[in-house]
């Protein structure tokens, strides 16, 4: 083979297996979101311990019901993100039909965005209930963990919300859809599937752990 040839190769080869420094970046930046995270859990554990009786007679004013449905919206959201993730990562960021399974990435985003939206608004309904029953942010220890804890992840999920609009407009804006947009695409679903996890551990602990 001619070397030139050979080194070209080599390199080209090189590209191709060379990680994606978006992609990393993301993975180092939700390792520092798992401490933080961890903070948030080990607050409320803490206050938990102290006011045990307090936490009994709080807790029994959640709705866990309702809160298991909006647990199921935002579970679901992310397997329709996903959808979207493999969509875009054979570069389809448009329907072709009206199917399901000849959806594109934006079809999928704007699912997920929507499931997100209402796991946002059944979170402010329920703070909304717990106010009524005066369970506030500055009520009691309770009220001051519940808040902080549920708050902050709320906080994230607007935060993914922004982040699929993001890429939605950028897969319109885009001349070609192409290895950036996907890869956008496949960065965001890694930030909301993470976000989903915490809720679970969040929706497990808040709700159900006696």
């Amino acid at each position: 083979m001619d070397p030139v040839t050979s080194t070209s190769l080599e390199r080209s080869a090189a590209v191709v297996n060379r990680p994606n420094t978006v992609a990393v970046g993301t993975i180092v930046w939700l390792g520092s979101e798992v401490m933080f995270f961890a903070g948030l859990f080990a607050i409320y554990f803490t206050l938990r311990s102290m006011s045990p009786e307090l936490w009994a007679g709080e807790a029994g004013l959640l709705n866990v019901p309702w809160a298991f449905t909006i647990t199921v919206v935002l579970v679901l959201s992310s397997v329709t993100m996903q959808f979207g993730v493999f969509a875009a990562e054979r570069l389809q960021p448009h329907a072709t039909g009206w199917k399901p399974t000849q959806w594109g990435m934006v079809e999928w985003f704007f699912l997920s965005f929507a499931l997100g939206a209402f796991f946002v608004a059944g979170q402010t309904y329920e703070y909304a209930v717990l106010v009524s029953e005066h369970v506030t942010l500055s009520s009691n220890a309770y009220g001051s963990a519940f808040y902080i804890t549920t708050g902050f992840h709320g906080l994230h999920v607007l935060g993914g919300l922004i982040a699929m609009l993001l890429v939605i407009g950028r897969a319109y804006s885009a001349k070609r859809f192409g290895h950036k947009e996907a890869t956008s695409a496949i960065v965001v679903s890694y930030y909301w599937h993470f976000v989903d996890v915490v809720w679970i551990g969040l929706f497990i602990v808040i709700y159900f752990l006696k």
